[in-house]
């Protein structure tokens, strides 16, 4: 009888024992992957930044352009209406 209860105390030891071990593994696991999940949101928040920048640094590239065509585009009509109104004054 003594036999039987030793052995039964062995194989819930041992179940305890691989339980542990289960849920020690587990937690790890979870603990893994909030920190992959925390790193793929850092990541897409790092694209998500990189992309509104570039997008800023692009418009306004196209914003300074069209600005400088049209200061010359001005400075060209200008020239040439006040060359005309001095030649009309003259003649």
């Amino acid at each position: 009888m003594a036999d039987i209860l030793a052995g039964v105390a062995s194989t819930d030891l041992r179940m305890h024992e691989t339980l542990d071990s289960f849920e020690v593994a587990f937690e790890q696991e979870a603990a893994l992957e909030r920190r992959r999940r925390a790193q793929l949101r850092q990541r897409s928040a790092d694209r998500s930044r990189a992309r509104r920048i570039h997008t800023t640094q692009k418009h306004g590239n196209v914003s300074f352009g069209v600005l400088l065509v049209a200061l010359t585009f001005t400075v060209i009509v200008v020239i040439v209406i006040m060359f005309e109104t001095l030649a009309w004054l003259i003649a």
